[in-house]
């Protein structure tokens, strides 16, 4: 797993918590989000071979979890809302440098480390889940943004040398500090 700088705080956990319907609301919205962004990236850079069948096959899973988090939003009588601009990204995504070959390693690379991060705190929030069913969800999401970090550093590696990887995700890694560390807690996945 990529190392994070920082740790979701316990006053996050508290917010998400506080809040779990708003909460179930924003992470239907970045599972939704997620699957647009994979199919954004097999749009983008079609002769990137390598990417295609991983990109559809992420849209297809982020497409699940956002079907599973429809159920329990529909279970708790939740109605989907206009999607919101996420601070997080907001911050980050104007740091990917401009040139189709570096834009290309940015966009992975960034994908990679917002993965992470939602590994952390889905992980965090499992744990702190008393209900079994939720308990196991998150617990189930967390195991699956690893994977997707390491999908997007993998594919990374497939067209860029590891120094550079390496390079720039110590830069990424950094960024999305700042970036997390701007935002007070609230009840959203960022």
């Amino acid at each position: 797993m990529l190392e994070l700088h920082t740790r979701s705080s316990d006053e996050w956990i508290a917010a998400v918590l506080g809040d779990f319907d708003t909460f179930l609301l924003d992470h239907a919205a970045c599972e939704k989000k997620a699957s647009a962004m994979a199919l954004t990236f097999v749009a983008r850079y079609p002769d990137r071979e390598a990417i295609i069948d991983p990109m559809i096959q992420l849209a297809r899973e982020e497409l699940t979890h956002f079907h599973r988090v429809y159920k329990l939003m529909s279970a708790r009588g939740l109605r989907f809302q206009a999607d919101q601009k996420d601070p997080y990204l907001k911050a980050l995504i104007p740091q990917t440098r401009q040139g189709r070959d570096v834009e290309f390693m940015d966009r992975l690379l960034m994908a990679a480390v917002v993965e992470a991060r939602g590994c952390e705190r889905f992980g965090r929030l499992a744990e702190a889940l008393k209900d079994p069913e939720l308990h196991e969800f998150y617990d189930e999401i967390a195991r699956s943004e690893s994977r997707h970090a390491h999908l997007f550093t993998d594919l990374a590696a497939v067209y860029f040398p590891t120094d550079e990887i390496q390079d720039r995700l110590v830069f990424w890694l950094e960024q999305e500090a700042i970036a997390i560390g701007s935002i007070p807690p609230r009840p959203a996945l960022h």
